[in-house]
């Protein structure tokens, strides 16, 4: 006789043991067959949701996505990017919100995408486990992962580039660049636009343009990779407020810009919101085991620790380069990105991947937290009420006496909502749309963790029909609610309301 013994030793891991028994009477047996019968289908169906720390090839990646969905239906939604690989493989998506498939006002949208680098693995195991990790917290009644499911929608890609995987593993997992590339031999985190180049020249010719820089894209350096232009979509198509893409070969958590000014090889590339970048860095580096440890050993031959200095680094000051996904994020949409270095070992054995699920798995609960600081509201007309998608949120620092202009300006999406990213501090935010006055409110940001970000809504009051001529020589000062503030609108064309947001 089969005896099932379930024994949950933790609350997202369940053990089945079937031991054999000396024969027993066919008669209890038979009796007992219904019963036993249903017993076995429960075991086998919690024994199919208990998750395996292994290296998970690409059909095992997509049958585990499937389980989660299987598991946990009403949070959950499984889906593919709109290419597939060069081997034609899909690229899945898993989805955790409240109402899953679809964008819900005032809710940020947030995204980690693992295995980039077809031979950096660690990533795509972490983020399998956390889908696993999330379904099972939210079930067992877990109130903090509840929250964050009920206010946030999560998008978790595990592999960008399951090609390149194949070709690592294939070797070995023991090559420091054998499968770093897609099937096409294109690193493809050098593959997308170099938006740096722009913001870097719009900047030298003080043109105003600061954000939502995909149409001022004049020449590629090659062939947009079809994982790339999946991921591109991706970012067009969902306005993300906060994002990660998980590397391996070092530990540190990296942030924009990651191409220096200058073109050299390396210099502190800062960007507008350099303040908010460090902070979100840190947020993933001090909840990290062993990223921000001053004491522990460094990567590579030169063995660095990024420990001295809180496991955070300007990505241009550590080593510049072009056509990144972080800085594409930052500069063609609302999307604040970093990237997170996991560890120095770029395929770690299967044996070591729980421990390095412990060390990450605060962090990266943590740093989906960080889509909530800052500020944010909905954008609507004050006469109808109506949303006013893509309206321009530009902000001013105004802490302690500064007078620092955010020169990053983020767009209204969908139903007019709109998220500010924001370190704590007091800030003037202003609201502006073409053919309406601007609007500025001044709100002071709190430190208030695993709560919500502060509500702003903004009501814009319509122009009349006679201030569709601004004379050039109105007052420029947009800080007010006053007739002469439209005219910064007008001397800048790239504020017309016409950036993509979504």
């Amino acid at each position: 006789m089969c005896e099932v013994k379930v024994k949950a030793t933790q609350k997202s891991a369940i053990f089945c043991q079937c031991d054999i028994f000396e024969p027993i009477h066919m008669k209890m047996l038979a009796e007992s067959f219904v019963l036993m019968s249903a017993v076995w289908l429960l075991a086998l169906t919690d024994c199919s949701a208990a998750f395996e720390f292994k290296h998970h090839n690409n059909l095992e990646m997509q049958t585990a996505m499937e389980e989660v969905h299987r598991k946990c239906p009403k949070i959950t939604h499984l889906y593919t990017l709109t290419e597939l690989s060069v081997q034609n493989i899909p690229l899945y998506v898993i989805e955790f919100s409240s109402r899953p498939g679809r964008h819900q006002i005032l809710h940020p949208e947030f995204k980690y995408i693992a295995n980039m680098h077809g031979n950096e693995v660690l990533g795509r195991e972490l983020l399998l486990k956390l889908a696993d990790y999330l379904c099972d917290e939210y079930l067992a009644g877990n109130d903090n992962i509840i929250k964050l499911i009920q206010s946030t929608r999560i998008h978790l890609l595990p592999s960008m580039n399951p090609d390149g995987w194949q070709v690592a593993t294939d070797a070995g997992g023991n090559d420091y660049l054998v499968g770093r590339t897609n099937k096409n031999n294109v690193d493809l985190n050098r593959n997308f636009p170099d938006l740096d180049r722009i913001i870097f020249s719009n900047e030298r010719s003080h043109i105003e343009h600061n954000n939502h820089l995909i149409n001022m894209v004049d020449r590629l350096t090659e062939p947009i990779q079809p994982e790339t232009k999946a991921v591109m979509r991706m970012i067009m198509q969902t306005p993300f407020v906060l994002s990660a893409n998980l590397h391996g070969g070092d530990l540190v958590a990296n942030y924009p810009y990651d191409e220096s000014r200058s073109g050299v090889a390396s210099e502190y590339s800062q960007s507008p919101d350099d303040e908010t970048f460090r902070q979100l860095a840190l947020a993933y580096a001090s909840k990290h085991a062993d990223m921000s440890s001053p004491s522990r050993k460094g990567c590579g031959y030169e063995a660095y620790n990024f420990g001295k200095q809180g496991g955070i680094t300007n990505g241009a000051a550590w080593y510049s380069i072009d056509g990144g996904m972080q800085d594409f994020n930052y500069l063609s949409s609302n999307d604040f990105e970093i990237t997170l270095e996991l560890g120095c070992a770029k395929y770690p054995p299967a044996d070591e991947l729980e421990a390095e699920w412990n060390k990450n798995k605060d962090a990266l609960i943590h740093f989906i937290w960080q889509s909530h600081i800052g500020v944010k509201g909905i954008v609507s007309n004050q006469e109808t009420g109506a949303p006013i998608a893509n309206a321009i949120i530009h902000v001013k620092n105004v802490t302690d006496n500064r007078n620092d202009e955010i020169f990053h300006d983020i767009t209204s999406v969908h139903d007019g909502d709109y998220y500010r990213l924001l370190t704590p501090g007091c800030y003037k935010i202003t609201a502006y749309y073409k053919g309406f006055y601007p609007q500025t409110h001044e709100q002071c940001v709190e430190e208030r963790p695993y709560q919500e970000a502060t509500l702003v809504n903004f009501q814009l009051r319509p122009l009349p029909a006679v201030h569709q001529e601004i004379p050039s020589n109105m007052d420029p000062d947009y800080d007010s609610d006053d007739d002469n503030n439209v005219r910064w609108l007008y001397l800048n064309p790239s504020y017309s309301g016409m950036h993509s947001s979504y």
